[in-house]
């Protein structure tokens, strides 16, 4: 624990630790919500890895100082420093047994009576027995995979699937949305059968503490996800999160501002904005053919390559595409996301479907392009395209590769969809109701307010 871990023992009345798991789409929609409470008046301890505490710290170079209210604290996760700490199986089994101590004396010195902590930190449940402190669970996905969450056990007993996550029986999972048994998230978490295994029975482990939490936080809104709601009591729907634009976003790499720049000399409605998240690998073969589609659509774009979006792609040959595109396309390591989907210029979004950049682009009017990767991305494109009818699948060939005609040809189908677009800007205004003064999330948010003032 680092010794900032274990200052200001005098704790103000109303102090919040918030645990995000390590991962960037986990942090962001946190430190979002951890913003609206320390407007609210709370003092906020936010606990991050040592090893992403470092990278956010780096990102906020020449950023200003860390908003009052909000305070960074690290935590080692337990791996060494040559581990690769994306490795995720690895990182999860050895978090409980590496931070749990350390939260627990952070919690007795300051005297914290509330912890908000991520529903894929759901062990820390357990310090409602050891300190006494009083838990909320933030859901980092939708309501309806948190459902589908708690209806895995049932799963396994119906024989659909296996412990290891193998697909037993081929069947629609009929929740809103409907998912087919293949794109259940927990089939595609873990590169082996005993790693699935273990994420599976983590997960129907942790399931049994729900009962220790007094709310379930969602980073949803009623409207859009009612069916899922329903199914989940103590839900409290605040959504959508929306960072503050001057303020701390908990980004693990530099936005690239100049994006915005570009995007104001575009014409209105004319930009693909393609971004596949965090943790979307792409080998050779799946980003050429994106890179020529994009080119072969004949619109201007703006495209987010992350230093580890792939590792086959020779330096040479991407320096060589990013010159030929010059003017016509712009390529970034990081963006500010909800400024650029919020511009303009930008006419779709091209995305892996992580609930994040989902809920976001609903708020913001988007039409989507969906290319899931794994996890809950095919129920949250299944949510896209089959309920709210916002977008269109990319399709992959037999080689699971999406050609560059295929994005060619799904690029003009959407941009001459005007019922997909009417149907963007229909959720984005009962998005942003939701979240204005009386809306259903302004609301909750409201009640969130009160029971973490109750101490």
């Amino acid at each position: 624990m680092t010794e900032t871990a274990i200052m200001d023992a005098g704790a103000p009345q109303h102090h919040v630790m918030v645990l995000p798991f390590p991962a960037q789409g986990h942090v962001i929609p946190l430190m979002e919500l951890s913003h609206r409470l320390a407007d609210c008046g709370f003092k906020i301890d936010f606990v991050n890895t040592e090893f992403n505490h470092d990278r956010i710290l780096k990102s906020m170079q020449n950023k200003g100082p860390i908003p009052e209210g909000i305070r960074m604290l690290s935590i080692p996760d337990g791996m060494d420093p040559a581990d690769d700490h994306t490795d995720i199986g690895k990182l999860v089994g050895g978090l409980p047994a590496a931070m749990f101590s350390p939260l627990e004396e952070i919690i007795k010195i300051k005297k914290i009576k509330w912890v908000i902590a991520d529903v894929s930190m759901s062990w820390a449940l357990q310090l409602a027995n050891t300190v006494g402190v009083r838990i909320a669970l933030f859901s980092t996905y939708s309501a309806s995979v948190f459902a589908l969450r708690m209806k895995l056990p049932k799963l396994i007993e119906d024989g659909v699937i296996d412990e290891s996550g193998n697909v037993k029986m081929h069947k629609t999972i009929q929740l809103s949305p409907p998912i087919d048994s293949t794109e259940i998230p927990w089939v595609s978490l873990g590169s082996t059968a005993e790693r699935r295994r273990a994420n599976i029975l983590k997960v129907i482990n942790t399931n049994q503490l729900m009962e220790l939490a007094e709310a379930v936080i969602c980073n949803t809104f009623r409207e859009v996800e009612p069916e899922a709601l329903a199914l989940l009591p103590n839900a409290l729907p605040i959504g959508p999160l929306v960072a503050p634009m001057s303020k701390l976003t908990g980004n693990f790499w530099s936005e690239d501002q100049t994006c915005l720049t570009w995007l104001d000399k575009q014409a209105p409605g004319t930009v693909i904005y393609v971004a596949f998240g965090s943790s979307t690998v792409f080998d050779a073969t799946k980003f050429q053919e994106l890179a020529d589609g994009l080119v072969l659509s004949g619109r201007p774009f703006l495209w987010v390559v992350r230093p580890n979006f792939t590792q086959e792609i020779k330096e040479e040959w991407f320096n060589q595409f990013k010159q030929r595109v010059a003017g016509k396309g712009l390529v970034v390591t990081w963006a500010p996301q909800q400024r650029v989907l919020s511009h303009r210029a930008v006419a779709c979004f091209m995305t892996h479907c992580g609930w994040n950049s989902t809920i976001e682009g609903v708020l913001h009017g988007v039409p989507f392009l969906c290319c899931p990767y794994f996890s809950d991305q095919f129920c949250n494109q299944s949510y896209v395209c089959n309920v709210w009818k916002t977008g269109l699948k990319l399709c992959a060939n037999e080689q699971g590769v999406v050609t560059k005609e295929e994005i060619k040809d799904k690029v003009a189908q959407l941009l001459g969809a005007e019922d997909i677009k009417a149907r963007a800007i229909m959720w984005k205004n009962k998005a942003r109701a939701s979240i204005g003064e009386g809306g259903s999330s302004h609301q909750n948010l409201l009640k969130l307010v009160k029971l973490l003032r109750e101490g």
